[in-house]
């Protein structure tokens, strides 16, 4: 009987123009959490789509308890053991949370003696209970289109251990949770755990690989580095072994002059009385102005509303001193006004089109000849640029978007509205589900923007990514701003108090 419960071995796999995987190896022991580290790009979540069966392998091989098999589609894995909870979430916004668990194999009974029905009751009764087990306070039929995005992911959760796995891939689970839906899934991880299951674990959080890993394996360019012991890594050793050399520092060293007020919003309020309310703060050129507040504060809605995409009743937003009309993102993109979302798939990039086709698709009436065409040598110009300033790895600009990993996608998404050149640029949880060598590109575009003058508005759950990086901080708590904090105030106590002060 082998030791590993699930082997991979020489796995390779080519996409057009790269090599994802190049002879890499995992081994998996029963009731471990077993850490897959590696920056974006390094080829940790194509590793899992071969494991999946989303993928198939161009080389290599995958045992399970210790005999050779093969993994030919998700549904194959599934029944063999598999279970996995993506990085990037693809709910039915529209169907219940018991449709959504229970999809592709739904519980059924015989109607009319013969007939084969979705059985809904027992379907409802099995969420109910699953819901129970892993601490979950949801409405079995409730649309999961109601949820935010972290109670989705919290839903995805429950629907990988209803699988009843032996192997579990859990791929940034939590990128958009709160610290409590943390600690639940971190009880339910050490439920597994007792019963054998074998986790596999990407993070990009250092303090929660190092609480919970028991082995930690290390990717670099689709490259096997090695695999540790959990217990005698660090996570300065981590961050050498994953980006090849060593980050001194975290943040970069800012050498923006924030100057006078440019941008300015009074009592905004939504067009949902339980969203955010008489919101009033103002914001200078140069300045980076971090937004923070726990999940449910309502601080991605506010920026939607001042980018557009959400009604307000009320308020005003002015820049330099005159008013500004924005009722759609159109009116905020023509004023100058830029929105990175937080949701990358849902609604930042657009999936089937081309790494140039997402950079330029925000600008591209800077570039038509005669008011008609388009210039393609310009643009290709302006993809080029944007390629090489934000260090996107990517065959070519003709390459899908979708084929990119997460943290070049952000880098392209990042690269889009650069190109469109903003004055004011809200920017919502910039790194969410990026490694630390791709945050620090990120974070030194940001400064450099502020640098230039640009005016930044940037939405972070991370404190320390608030403090590190902010001029001033914002905190809001259930739909209100509950104070400003700045210098020596703007500390991990100080936001948090603030982020909890309920009416």
């Amino acid at each position: 009987m082998s030791e590993f419960l699930l082997e991979m071995r020489g796995v390779c796999k080519s996409f057009p123009g790269v090599k994802a995987l190049d002879h890499v190896q995992l081994q998996l022991r029963p009731g471990s959490v077993h850490a897959l580290m590696g920056e974006n790009g390094a080829g940790k979540s194509t590793l899992m789509k071969c494991m999946f069966g989303i993928y198939t392998m161009d080389e290599g091989e995958i045992y399970i308890d210790g005999t050779k098999t093969q993994i030919h589609d998700p549904m194959d894995a599934l029944k063999k053991g598999i279970a996995m909870v993506h990085q990037e979430l693809q709910p039915i916004p529209a169907r219940t949370i018991g449709e959504n668990i229970f999809l592709g194999r739904y519980p059924m009974k015989k109607a009319l003696g013969f007939i084969p029905v979705v059985d809904h009751k027992k379907m409802y009764e099995d969420t109910a209970e699953l819901l129970k087990k892993v601490r979950m306070d949801f409405d079995p039929r409730q649309k999961l289109g109601e949820l935010s995005v972290s109670q989705m992911q919290s839903v995805e959760i429950a629907k990988a251990v209803s699988a009843n796995c032996r192997v579990l891939i859990l791929d940034e689970p939590t990128s958009s949770l709160t610290q409590n839906e943390v600690e639940a899934l971190f009880r339910i991880i050490d439920d597994l755990k007792k019963d054998g299951v074998a986790i596999v674990y990407i993070s990009h959080k250092m303090d929660e690989i190092l609480r919970i890993a028991d082995d930690v394996t290390i990717m670099r360019d689709g490259q096997y580095i090695g695999t540790w012991p959990a217990s005698e890594m660090t996570t300065e050793s981590i961050i050498t072994k994953m980006v090849g050399r060593e980050l001194t520092n975290l943040y970069p060293k800012r050498e923006n002059k924030p100057a006078e007020v440019v941008f300015e919003v009074e009592n905004f309020s939504s067009i949902n009385p339980k969203s955010f309310r008489n919101v009033s703060f103002n914001l200078r050129k140069g300045e980076i102005l971090g937004v923070g507040g726990l999940v449910g504060a309502q601080r991605t809605e506010l920026m939607e509303g001042l980018f557009g995409t959400r009604s307000h009743t009320t308020g005003t937003i002015r820049y330099k001193g005159k008013d500004m009309k924005i009722n759609r993102p159109k009116d905020a993109i023509d004023q100058g006004v830029a929105m990175l979302t937080e949701d990358r798939r849902g609604s930042g990039i657009l999936g089937v089109l081309s790494v140039a086709d997402n950079i330029s698709v925000s600008s591209l009436n800077k570039y038509l000849d005669f008011g008609i065409m388009l210039n393609s040598r310009k643009i290709d110009a302006l993809v080029d640029e944007n390629v090489q300033k934000m260090n996107i790895k990517t065959p070519s600009g003709k390459t899908q978007i979708q084929s990119l990993s997460g943290g070049n996608q952000q880098k392209v998404l990042v690269g889009r509205w650069l190109a469109n050149d903003p004055d004011v640029l809200i920017l919502d949880e910039p790194t969410r589900g990026i490694d630390v060598g791709a945050k620090y590109e990120i974070y030194c575009i940001i400064a450099d923007l502020a640098a230039q003058g640009k005016s930044i508005i940037m939405i972070s759950s991370e404190m320390s990514e608030l403090i590190g990086m902010s001029d001033r901080i914002m905190v809001m708590c259930d739909g209100r701003v509950t104070g400003f904090l700045e210098g020596e105030e703007a500390t991990q106590e100080n936001i948090m108090s603030l982020a909890t002060q309920f009416e």
